[in-house]
């Protein structure tokens, strides 16, 4: 059985956000099980990546097209002006914890928990 990691990418930096996509695909590549929740202000990037080219966009394409991407948070996107940005890329949102998506959810299914 694969191991099951989910990475919470709160932090809106954009070094620590790459990070985050890094570990994604490297875990992935290691036959993980690995989701990435995109929260917080790291929320704001989803829209930067689909606008502009910053040094994270094509590392956040691949991550995107490799279907790691298990959702964003909807309270947070909104809130960081970045929501309609995130339906436009048809982006699963999550929010089932008062607007924000759960970790007991992934503890529940097995996976463990990353914050960057």
């Amino acid at each position: 059985m694969a191991r099951k990691v989910a990475i919470f990418a709160f932090n809106g930096e954009e070094m620590c956000f790459i990070h985050a996509l890094m570990n994604a695909l490297d875990m992935k590549d290691k036959g993980y099980d690995v989701k990435l929740i995109i929260e917080g202000s790291a929320t704001r990037l989803v829209k930067e990546a689909e606008g502009e080219k910053k040094p994270f966009t094509a590392l956040y394409l691949k991550v995107k097209d490799a279907g790691l991407i298990d959702c964003v948070c909807r309270a947070c996107a909104s809130k960081m002006e970045s929501l309609e940005s995130a339906k436009n890329q048809e982006l699963p949102l999550c929010d089932e914890m008062y607007g924000h998506p759960g970790m007991a959810r992934y503890m529940d299914d097995g996976y463990e928990i990353v914050v960057v």
